[in-house]
């Protein structure tokens, strides 16, 4: 479903894109077509300005990790290159050219499920994807769905994939998880009783909430508001033991989860990415190599 939203919206901008061209052309004003590609690209890139403006001032004045307005415009350009490649090209018409890696050899090597977050579909992760099969990494990578349910409602598809990985294996999974899909995870998680998981790794997840999530609809995105009563409920039905096996990764120039801290917990393994913004975070070196470290372990 997403994948075809997606697909619906970048062919709509391709074709008022070529509409401009063609009229412009017709009426003598080549200047049509590039005019509203630039108009495009200036809304787009504004709309992201905001979003770090708004980030910026979710900060007191005297706090240490205040982004600098220097990291905040590197932030800014590295996430309109970012983004567009995610959500006009991976998602939309990649999703299905990774598949899952469940090998018959994969018995005895850990596997990862990576779960996406908010508007995202499994061709978030094909960068990952890839990396993994060269790895020879057990994975699989889920869709949730419905795009706008209940985090409650991909409980679920987690099962589903963590018992493909867990049988395939014969080992406990490590999850990955960005943005929402880390509430989701923690959700699945905390509905188990003897859960079969290594370890979780959340990058730019709201575990306090976020600001932007009192704009939008969606029941999803009413859940990830700042002190929503799901967000308690859940924090509630942890253990320490629970946050123990976490690693949470965060930015202080996320513009999506702000304020920024939010995408720590307590107990947890918090770890902090120097300028790098919401989506960008996913592909991030740094992240990378640690979960490639937390499979390799022998414990």
């Amino acid at each position: 479903m997403l994948a075809r939203l997606q697909q619906l919206i970048a062919a709509t901008l391709l074709a008022l894109t070529l509409a401009a061209i063609a009229i412009g052309s017709a009426g003598g004003w080549p200047w049509l077509g590039p005019a509203f590609v630039a108009l495009a690209l200036i809304g787009y890139a504004s709309v992201l300005g905001v979003e770090f403006a708004w980030l910026r001032s979710s900060y007191v004045v005297d706090d240490t990790a205040r982004p600098r307005p220097s990291e905040l415009l590197r932030a800014w350009a590295i996430e309109v290159t970012a983004a567009p490649r995610v959500f006009l090209w991976r998602q939309p018409f990649r999703w299905r050219t990774e598949p899952d890696h469940l090998p018959a050899t994969a018995h005895g090597r850990r596997g990862v499920l990576l779960i996406h977050g908010f508007f995202c579909n499994r061709g978030l992760w094909n960068r990952w994807l890839g990396r993994l099969r060269r790895e020879d990494v057990p994975f699989v990578a889920v869709t949730l769905e419905p795009v706008f349910g209940s985090i409650d409602d991909y409980r679920q598809t987690i099962a589903v994939a963590m018992t493909r990985l867990q049988q395939a294996t014969g080992l406990a999974p490590v999850i990955v998880a960005h943005s929402m899909g880390g509430l989701a995870a923690r959700a699945w998680l905390a509905a188990q009783t003897a859960a079969p998981l290594h370890r979780l790794v959340t990058i730019a997840s709201p575990h306090s909430g976020t600001r932007l999530g009192a704009h939008g609809r969606g029941l999803n995105i009413s859940q990830m508001r700042l002190g929503s009563d799901w967000l308690a409920q859940l924090a509630n039905r942890e253990s320490a033991e629970s946050r123990a096996r976490f690693t949470c990764f965060w930015s202080h120039c996320d513009n999506i989860v702000f304020p920024t801290r939010n995408a720590t917990l307590p107990g947890a393994d918090n770890r902090h990415l120097a300028v790098t913004p919401h989506v960008q975070m996913v592909d991030h070196p740094a992240v990378f190599e640690e979960v490639l470290r937390i499979v390799r372990e022998t414990a």
